[in-house]
């Protein structure tokens, strides 16, 4: 009797010197989200958030494409309840709600739902050759679920014209229209990579947690009350266990103790 061995994984976790390296290697469909990819991605994610020698998360990928979007041979005959899809927010919210920074690094074309992860990263950063389109509209559909996590990264006009005519763009254009922090060129795109991860693993574990949530709150009606509640934040870090370290760690000429001594 033969037994069906476990299909190679698609989506792989190294952790090293902090950084928690996310890869998708799916090069055969474009790294589209196939559900064996939803799975992977969100059982790495969930892993890596909660393994606190990871200071930093970074999305990368193998292939020329960075992500296609969904897998539209598994979406064929589908019903709605059945559609991947529905499987996009959990991943987009976890990267969006990480305590941890993520940073996508992109090499490649981002597509759809790849360009909704793009944008739910902290920071993105993209050769200059790599191109993105919202190519929802040209298949019949509707960027909906992305547009949860894209459209508070761009400016309005850009987001109906792009949304709407689905037209291909260059990484120039992200960083312009807000989705992206840098482009580069290729041979500099891992520098890059680098240059945000070191100064992201010089911030505090807890207060990145904190200027994640603090940055994505609602403000309230008045100033008075954004004052109010702004001052209450800020005075808990400074008597924090965090914020007293590093003011010592400042006061004493040394680096706080949660930097790698790397």
């Amino acid at each position: 009797m033969s037994i069906d061995a476990d299909p190679p994984e698609l989506v792989h976790l190294d952790v090293a010197c902090g950084v928690a390296t996310i890869t998708l290697d799916s090069p055969h469909n474009r790294n589209a989200l196939s559900a064996q990819v939803r799975r992977e991605l969100i059982a790495h994610l969930d892993t890596a958030i909660a393994d606190p020698g990871a200071r930093v998360i970074v999305l990368t990928h193998t292939g020329t494409v960075f992500c296609a979007g969904m897998d539209l041979k598994e979406s064929k005959g589908a019903g709605a309840e059945q559609q991947g899809v529905t499987e996009v927010p959990r991943i987009l919210t976890t990267i969006w709600d990480s305590p941890t920074p993520v940073v996508a690094r992109v090499a490649g074309p981002a597509r759809a739902g790849g360009v909704g992860i793009v944008a739910a990263c902290d920071v993105a950063v993209a050769a200059q050759d790599a191109t993105f389109a919202f190519s929802e509209v040209r298949i019949g559909v509707v960027p909906a679920v992305i547009s949860v996590t894209v459209l508070p990264r761009l400016a309005a006009r850009s987001a109906h014209e792009l949304f709407l005519t689905g037209e291909t763009f260059d990484a120039r254009r992200a960083v312009d229209i807000g989705l992206i922090n840098s482009a580069v060129q290729a041979d500099d795109l891992d520098a890059e990579v680098g240059r945000y991860t070191g100064m992201l693993r010089l911030g505090a574990p807890g207060a990145l947690a904190g200027a994640k949530e603090m940055l994505r709150r609602e403000r309230p009606a008045t100033m008075a009350e954004d004052f109010a509640a702004m001052n209450a934040l800020s005075a808990s870090y400074f008597a924090s266990e965090e914020g007293q370290e590093g003011i010592r760690a400042f006061g004493e000429k040394r680096r706080p103790s949660w930097v790698p001594q790397d």
